[in-house]
This record gives C-alpha cells, sequence and structure tokens, in this order.
C-alpha cells in the first residue's frame, strides 16, 4: 500500500496554502487523504459537502489523493484508513504551539501514529481561511490566494467581492 498521511483540516475554504502542502506532501507520501473536518459547534461559510466539491476540483482525478470528512478524534480515523501519518502545514509560530499540543495528544492517545509538519511556502505564510474570508466579505480581491473554483464560489457568497486588484498581482505582501 505504501506510506500514506491524512492531512485534516476545516478547509472553508481551500487556499493556495493548502494546496501548496497538499502538493509538497504527494513528494513524502505515496498516498494522502485530505479530510474536512466538521465540528457542529463551530460556524463555517461552506457546508462539509461545498468544501469536497472544491477540494476535488482544485486536486482533480489525482489517483493519490483521497477526499474524505470526518467529525470525531482525528486518532480515530486515521487508525481506520490505514494511514501511518498525520500531515499539517505550519506557517507561524502560534501554528507551531498550537500544532504540537494537537501532536501530543494525539500521540499520547495512539502511539502509532506520528506527526509530520510541513512549513507553507512563504508566499503562503500570511494566508489562511479566516483571512480569505474576512478579506471577501468587505469586498476585496483574494484572487491568486485561493484557487479559481473557490475565487467563484465566494464570489456566489460574497457578491460585493472584488475579483482582480486594482494593482498588479504580487507572490508576496
Amino acid at each position: 500500500m505504501g506510506k500514506s498521511a491524512v492531512y485534516s483540516g476545516s478547509f472553508d475554504p481551500i487556499t493556495n496554502g493548502h494546496v501548496d502542502i497538499i502538493n509538497r506532501g504527494l513528494g513524502v507520501f505515496d498516498k494522502l487523504i485530505v479530510l474536512v473536518g466538521f465540528n457542529p459547534h463551530k460556524k463555517t461559510l461552506f457546508s462539509v459537502e461545498e468544501r469536497i466539491s472544491m477540494i476535488r476540483e482544485v486536486v482533480g482525478d489525482n489517483p493519490r489523493v483521497e477526499v474524505d470528512s470526518f467529525s470525531g478524534l482525528l486518532v480515530d480515523y486515521v487508525k481506520k484508513s490505514e494511514a501511518t501519518c498525520i500531515l499539517r502545514g505550519l506557517r507561524a509560530m502560534s501554528d507551531f504551539e498550537y500544532e504540537f499540543q494537537l501532536a501530543l495528544i494525539n500521540r499520547r492517545l495512539t502511539r502509532n501514529i506520528e506527526t509530520v509538519f510541513l512549513m507553507t511556502g512563504s508566499k503562503w505564510f500570511y494566508c489562511n481561511s479566516s483571512v480569505v474570508k474576512e478579506a471577501a466579505s468587505f469586498g476585496g480581491s483574494v484572487k491568486g490566494l485561493v484557487p479559481d473554483v473557490v475565487l467563484g464560489r465566494l464570489k456566489e457568497k460574497f457578491p460585493d467581492m472584488k475579483i482582480n486588484n486594482s494593482r498588479k498581482q504580487q507572490d508576496c505582501i
């Protein structure tokens, strides 16, 4: 079967930073399960089904990528899927502190599941789903921060959102 990992998150919505981690994760693992987390206590912009649909459109028909959803303990899903690892992306030191706590509790719950961290690419360092949603909700352009399919879905949710910046698109701030 090869080495497989589970890359979980809310992906509300998936960003180019997430796509970067997926692509780089495929350089390390034979198979990657992109797992959309569902927390009934958390308000999301997109339904689980919408998030899964967007991710599937973004990853295409890559046989090495599976997209699924879950509610509950991540380690339970990882065991059920027979994956060997949890893949997590990191941007800032604050991400590390939170992710380190999660990795420790997951390790305590299930000793044979490892967590691997990948630093996000430098041009996605500031990009996260919350920032994207907030900018879009106030009419700002998030072109270049999210895949085109996500840009279209955000425009449906926020009709006043600009599609293009008035200034030249840049990779970094």
